[in-house]
């Protein structure tokens, strides 16, 4: 049987499966074993057993549930409300004024975060109605709040380069530093496009609150102390050296816990609640893991990957081509896919090609995550517009066309990180030395 076929086999099975309602980690472990029983000699059963207790057991998949639990025990505080009063007065100078409050506040949350909904939704709490009540045009409003919260996947600590880490086998706390340029030239991408619009649209922006001194600024600011410390404890241990991501993220636990404590926020209730939240949020994205994980092998043996990287490289395609064909690629699928199974589902065949082409892993994996950001605010299944049409009401055809301006300037940020790769591999390679 060719291996077109074959290919065509196994994804007609894997839509079948998942339109009947099946979950994502089943499904795939349900294709790898039809693909290993009907076209491999190893038995299915043992590799399927094998192969998921290996992916289960990963010790570098340790910082995953720390670090979902952190976000999740700051989501329960009063970590929105602070935010927004600390970083309000020094925005009301700049063109947009307050607007640039959905993307300051998403980049702080995120460094602590690592999701782009739990930011989405934490900082959506409080910039929705603040910004409303003060008279920012609404689509301003929703489409700034979509753009910025993907920040939460390319700043440190991301859930999905957790996962891409595993999958590609690569250091976990050098992607992390990689994606603190990417994620903050983002956030200023993010800010310049809401200045030319302010510029452009003088009419539309409210006028500013009130003018306040240096030092009123610095006092209003102090709510933002304790989560500045806490990303420079996290953030500032591995770039360090001190802390591995694991160590770092069980820091982040710590220091989040205390900072709720300290909030009047923690009590056993919402302990409780946040640990129930980061325990069903991992145990889903463990069993996509495993399913990959079996998929991975199953295809191995079929030769699947083999295959398509020599076809790829019979293609004769550069390297901008192939990041090229792999961006659409990405952007389709995430029309149709999360971005965690995004990651996990491909990377066993995408991953040879890629090697073979000679492109670094890091930068790859960066890259990755800024597709899949896209992904987020692309429709059918665009996680950020789910949770913005839960939190406005708003239909998903009208939050997806107030967010395709920034969904362009993210096309802008791949094609910087592309002709200056070093956005990307300059703070991996001090780590080095």
């Amino acid at each position: 049987m060719s291996d077109l076929a074959i290919t065509g086999l196994l994804v007609l099975s894997l839509f079948l499966i998942l339109g009947s309602g099946v979950w994502i980690g089943l499904t795939l472990s349900g294709v790898a074993w039809i693909g290993m029983q009907l076209f491999s000699s190893r038995p299915a059963g043992d590799a399927m057993a094998v192969t998921i207790w290996g992916s289960a057991s990963s010790w570098t998949l340790t910082a995953l549930p720390l670090f979902i639990w952190m976000g999740e025990i700051l989501f329960r505080t009063r970590l929105s409300q602070d935010m927004f009063r600390g970083l309000a007065p020094w925005m009301q100078g700049l063109p947009g004024r307050l607007l640039h409050t959905n993307v300051a506040g998403c980049t702080i949350f995120a460094a602590v975060s690592g999701s782009s909904a739990a930011t989405c939704a934490t900082i959506g709490k409080m910039t929705l109605p603040e910004l409303g009540r003060r008279g920012y045009p609404e689509h301003m409003i929703v489409g700034t709040l979509a753009g910025a919260s993907t920040l939460g996947l390319l700043i440190p600590p991301s859930i999905i380069m957790i996962v891409y880490g595993v999958s590609a086998e690569v250091s976990i706390a050098r992607l992390f530093i990689a994606g603190v340029l990417p994620g903050l030239m983002l956030a200023l991408l993010f800010s310049g496009y809401i200045a030319a619009w302010a510029l452009a649209n003088p009419g539309k922006i409210p006028a500013a609150d009130q003018t306040l001194t240096f030092m009123q600024k610095l006092s209003a600011s102090r709510s933002l102390i304790p989560v500045v410390l806490l990303i420079a404890a996290v953030l500032g241990s591995i770039y360090a050296g001190i802390a591995t991501a694991t160590e770092a993220a069980a820091v982040g636990v710590v220091g989040s816990l205390i900072i709720s404590a300290a909030q009047g926020s923690l009590s056993w209730q919402t302990f409780t609640e946040s640990l129930m939240g980061a325990t069903r949020l991992y145990c889903m994205i463990a069993l996509i893991l495993a399913g990959a994980a079996f998929l991975t092998l199953s295809m191995g043996y079929i030769g699947l990957p083999r295959h398509l990287a020599e076809w790829i490289a019979q293609l004769g395609l550069t390297q901008g081509q192939l990041i090229l064909v792999l961006a659409v690629f990405y952007i389709v699928l995430g029309c149709f896919l999360d971005g965690i199974s995004m990651v996990v589902l491909t990377m066993g065949v995408i991953l040879p090609t890629v090697q073979a082409a000679g492109i670094d892993l890091i930068w790859f994996g960066i890259f990755i995550v800024l597709v899949v950001e896209m992904a987020q605010i692309t429709p059918p299944v665009g996680f950020n517009l789910f949770v913005l049409q839960g939190m406005t009401n708003r239909e998903i055809g009208w939050i997806a066309r107030v967010t395709l301006p920034f969904f362009f300037v993210m096309i802008v940020a791949v094609a910087l990180i592309w002709f200056f790769p070093q956005i990307v591999t300059f703070l991996p390679e001090q780590m080095r030395r």
